[in-house]
């Protein structure tokens, strides 16, 4: 049986304002967005009903729409305080929560400069993004074709929209080939991260992991930095070649979506997900899921 449609989904959604009902929440076939990628958003994940790290993603929002020449008209508490809304309204304590950003429909064109900024916000029960199983086993990356872009060339600090059209393109050719996602190179051919997801690997006792100038520094990358380096694991920010993967005994990536994941094989390298792998998934289940700690963060 399919699943249901999002658009079909039951509950409620924050909608510039207010909560309506979850059919309702709409936007024109002629919002600048759609035609321009001009929208932000963010990827949360609440945990027995508290957002993780809610503030910092908030923040995080707000930062992207300004890179994209635009300001959400809600402040850091507001937006915290309406994720948190819709999350206890629809019931779901462990739920995948969705902002979205956009410019909307009074301009068509390039240039929109007045157009009406909108927010909305969902939240739904998103279990995790890879089979349990795979998680502990590890998931098999093909290597994507397209390249993370030049900075000068794309907004690449942004969690932008338009950023991920490459991303479903990688993502739809490694599963049609069976691989359960894909690693992706910079424009300068270096290692990068996956398509919605940081990567990480280990050598020697040591994690290693590329500089985060081109692409997203996620929110959980630098959560699971700090429960390595708590834990006593050096961790190295470096710049990564692909013919270096030979070299490094396990692999893993996070992110909200992701969590924390265990890679077996990249194209032709392969790793044995271990026990610096292991810990950090059981640290980051434990941080998410402590009492008190998701509201806190």
């Amino acid at each position: 049986m399919a699943a249901q449609s999002y658009d079909k989904l039951d509950g409620v959604i924050w909608y510039d304002g207010k909560l309506v009902p979850w059919a309702e929440a709409t936007a024109h076939v002629l919002t600048h967005a759609l035609h321009y990628a001009s929208a932000v958003f963010e990827g949360e994940r609440a945990y027995g009903g508290r957002i993780f790290k809610s503030t910092e993603h908030s923040e995080r929002l707000k930062r992207s729409a300004q890179v994209l020449d635009f300001e959400v008209p809600w402040s850091v508490a507001e937006i915290d305080a309406a994720k948190q809304l819709v999350v206890d309204k629809n019931g779901k304590k462990n739920a995948y929560v969705r902002p979205i950003a956009w410019r909307g429909s009074e301009m068509m064109g390039v240039s929109a400069q007045s157009n009406t900024i909108h927010l909305a916000i969902a939240s739904w029960e998103w279990p995790s993004y890879f089979d349990p199983e795979q998680r502990l086993k590890g998931i098999r990356l093909d290597l994507a074709e397209y390249r993370r872009p030049d900075p000068k060339t794309a907004p690449s600090l942004a969690k932008a929209a338009g950023l991920y059209m490459i991303c479903t393109i990688s993502k739809h050719r490694a599963e049609r080939k069976g691989y359960a996602d894909a690693m992706m190179l910079d424009w300068q051919g270096r290692v990068a991260e996956c398509t919605g997801a940081n990567i990480f690997f280990v050598q020697d006792g040591k994690i290693h992991t590329p500089i985060a100038d081109c692409f997203l520094a996620g929110i959980t990358r630098s959560t699971v930095i700090d429960l390595a380096k708590k834990r006593g694991f050096e961790v190295i920010e470096r710049r990564i070649m692909p013919e270096e993967l030979s070299s490094f005994s396990e692999c893993f990536i996070t992110g909200s979506a992701a969590e924390v994941t265990a890679v077996a094989e990249i194209d032709k390298w392969n790793f044995n997900p271990g026990s610096i792998t292991k810990t950090l998934m059981e640290d980051y289940t434990a941080a998410v899921t402590a009492p008190g700690k998701a509201a806190a963060a």
